[in-house]
């Protein structure tokens, strides 16, 4: 059974920074290709980054391109995301998820596990 488990979420001031964790277990880390979504409060959930299943390729809402950067450690299993600049209109739950496919794709349906998620809270 894939397990994936979000870290590194807390409440930060506009302008600052956190970074995220999503640790992997279960299959072949290496082989997938993995991403963070968010939802906020009565939003729907919404794609933030992906990146390919050996890192190569990297995918980004227009919303996040200039502020996140999404990376992985295949070695440890685990996926990241540093968020700079952030802003409040990023305060949202983030989730990772794992595709059975090696793209970085930017659809919900191309990820078969999804983590329980971490609350990032952006507010001064």
């Amino acid at each position: 059974q894939v397990q994936l488990v979000e870290s590194g979420g807390g409440s930060v001031q506009p302008g600052g920074s956190l970074r995220l964790s999503c640790a992997a277990s279960g299959r072949t880390f290496s082989d997938h290709g993995m991403a963070w979504f968010r939802q906020a409060p009565g939003k729907e959930r919404e794609f933030v980054a992906a990146i390919s299943w050996r890192g190569a390729s990297t995918n980004y809402a227009d919303s996040t391109k200039d502020r996140f950067t999404i990376s992985r450690d295949n070695d440890k299993d685990t996926m990241y995301l540093q968020m700079n600049n952030l802003k409040p209109e990023d305060t949202a739950v983030y989730y990772c998820a794992s595709s059975p496919y090696k793209g970085a794709s930017w659809h919900p349906d191309s990820y078969d596990y999804w983590g329980q998620g971490t609350q990032v809270t952006v507010s001064s």
